[in-house]
């Protein structure tokens, strides 16, 4: 993790309401837990995939090249986009920055892996 979560004081103040994760351009990006694409596509000019999945959770990936489509359903490890380089504030080549939200709350995307999970963006062949 190159920068962590900061929820700010309030909804609308300064923060960062997401985690950063170190990347390679390129490398495929993978759902989090299954569920239902609710958007696939550009927003300011960077890709971005959202996906809503139980409990009233949606995870958000950017800046991604998607590879689903908005409507479509993903299983957990399923490749929905690969990093493209050049996410803002990122002082790494490239970063994936990876949101979490519940009924509109933003959250820290890592605490809903459970404490001592280490997680890696490294090519992977399983």
């Amino acid at each position: 993790m190159v920068r962590p979560f900061d929820g700010g004081t309030s909804p609308y103040g300064p923060g960062h309401r997401g985690v950063d994760l170190e990347a390679t351009a390129g490398a495929p990006v993978l759902a989090a837990a299954a569920g239902h694409v609710v958007f696939a596509g550009p927003v300011a000019g960077r890709g971005v995939v959202s996906l809503d999945h139980d409990g009233g959770l949606r995870t958000t990936y950017e800046p991604v090249r998607p590879s689903v489509s908005t409507g479509s359903r993903v299983r957990r490890g399923e490749v929905i986009g690969t990093v493209v380089a050049g996410h803002d504030g990122c002082a790494e080549h490239a970063c994936l920055h990876w949101g979490l939200r519940r009924d509109g709350r933003y959250l820290d995307p890592l605490r809903a892996v459970g404490p001592g999970v280490r997680l890696r963006l490294k090519p992977w062949t399983g």
